[in-house]
């Protein structure tokens, strides 16, 4: 994810700083995330509306930024023991990730997130290094497009999700497969080409000395790799311990939630009092918290869903 150290171009400044601000706005959006878990925030909150694009925008950047870094790299003959092992550390946080995630949440470990997507469309970047930009940025194209067009039940799998054209891709925390997150990449490529072809590169270098007063972020961004690996493990720490001194309301949490879900399709005055309902009625069969600890019985399942049911019909929540 860093350009080496030296290239034949040698180092552009500016894409370490990027890259150092990429990062720490993907550590603002797995704080969220983190808050989220923990019962501080509504479920659902960093997925939907502004934070789902926040996360897009970022994860685009990070990939942009792979595919520019392949073309300063190796663009003019692969530098295989350098890529080797790049490569390989990856790969290596990529599987670290893999065992954390099952750990932590089985039920949607990280199978294939934005660093085995990074190591295997590093590799397959290789491939577009020497052709012309028009030519990758036309491949870019039509990796980004073809998800929309064609979707398979055959690979809603984990073992075949990471493709891409999956109708009901598997629940995952972090999930980046092939198809169309590659085409970020190959945008980078492209873009880098570009810039080779019309000399912007010994631009960018200028911009190297006036730059420097940013070194905190250059040098966040040429150690991606651990930042990407230590900054999930120590914020999701910090909030942890957080809930242990001062639990989450997660009374609020629910009503938060619920409310949020409920003016999809319908509008506020009924969702108050829809919401009002249910958590009223939860609360008076002793099932709202045993709801929000996950202790729920199979009757106490039942009930809930009567409880749902129950309210939707209600006089008084009527709009």
């Amino acid at each position: 994810m860093t350009v080496p150290e030296k290239t034949q171009r040698g180092r552009i400044e500016l894409l370490d700083v990027a890259r150092g601000v990429a990062l720490l706005a993907m550590l603002v959006y797995h704080f969220t995330w983190d808050l989220e878990f923990f019962g501080y925030l509504p479920a659902g909150f960093a997925q939907v509306g502004g934070w789902k694009l926040f996360a897009r925008c970022i994860a685009s950047s990070f990939l942009i930024l792979v595919g520019v870094s392949l073309v300063l790299a190796h663009a003019r003959a692969i530098r295989w023991p350098s890529f080797r092992k790049r490569f390989l550390q990856i790969g290596a946080g990529a599987l670290a990730i893999s065992i954390a995630t099952f750990w932590l949440t089985p039920q949607g470990f990280v199978f294939f997130g934005i660093l085995h997507l990074i190591a295997l469309g590093s590799l397959l970047g290789l491939a577009f290094l020497t052709l012309p930009f028009w030519a990758t940025a036309t491949s870019a194209a039509v990796v980004i497009g073809l998800p929309s067009l064609f979707t398979t039940a055959l690979t809603d799998s984990r073992w075949l999700a990471w493709i891409g054209f999956s109708e009901h891709p598997p629940l995952s925390n972090d999930f980046v497969p092939l198809f169309p997150w590659f085409g970020a990449i190959l945008i980078g490529i492209a873009l880098a080409q570009l810039f080779d072809r019309i000399g912007a590169w010994p631009r960018l270098a200028r911009l190297n000395d006036p730059l420097k007063a940013l070194w905190p972020l250059s040098t966040l961004g040429r150690h991606s790799l651990l930042f990407y690996l230590l900054h999930q493990p120590i914020s999701f720490g910090l909030v942890a311990l957080a809930a242990t001194i001062s639990p989450p309301d997660q009374t609020e949490a629910f009503r938060a939630s619920c409310q949020q879900t409920c003016e999809k399709d319908r509008d506020t005055a009924f969702c108050v009092s829809y919401c009002g309902c249910v958590e009223t009625r939860l609360k008076a069969d002793d099932l709202l918290e045993k709801l929000l600890r996950g202790q729920l019985s199979e009757s106490g399942s039942a009930k809930v869903r009567d409880t749902v049911n129950a309210c939707s019909f209600e006089p008084s929540a009527q709009p």
